[in-house]
């Protein structure tokens, strides 16, 4: 099982940005997708954006495409979320998981969970 641990987080204005880091540890990272995804109280998880291994091939929900970046650093064993043009409708706990592959954009298709981050956008 790996170990995921989220940071990045915090309070933005809107239109702001922050990145957020999703780093590994106790097992395999370089070989797996990776995805981030968020999800407000009360609400399902939501996917956001995903990443295959290489990270030649990258994936973004609706919302997310034309503001948010997804990459990582596989020798470091982090993938990022970058998050720009941050509005008022995106505030959520974000996580990252560890995916099998399949629909990546499906929580079911993901083993391990990182605790979350918390993004909030007020001005």
């Amino acid at each position: 099982q790996v170990h995921l641990v989220e940071s990045g987080g915090g309070l933005v204005q809107p239109g702001g940005s922050l990145r957020l880091s999703c780093a590994a540890s106790n097992g395999s990272f370089g070989d797996d997708p990776m995805g981030w995804f968020r999800q407000a109280p009360g609400t399902e998880r939501n996917f956001v954006a995903a990443i295959n291994w290489s990270g030649l091939n990258r994936y973004y929900s609706d919302s997310a495409r034309g503001r948010f970046t997804i990459s990582r650093d596989n020798a470091r064993s982090t993938v990022y979320l970058q998050m720009n043009s941050l509005k008022p409708q995106d505030p959520a706990v974000y996580l990252c998981g560890r995916g099998r592959g399949g629909n990546l954009r499906s929580s079911a298709e993901y083993d391990d969970w990182g605790q979350g981050t918390q993004v909030t956008v007020s001005s």
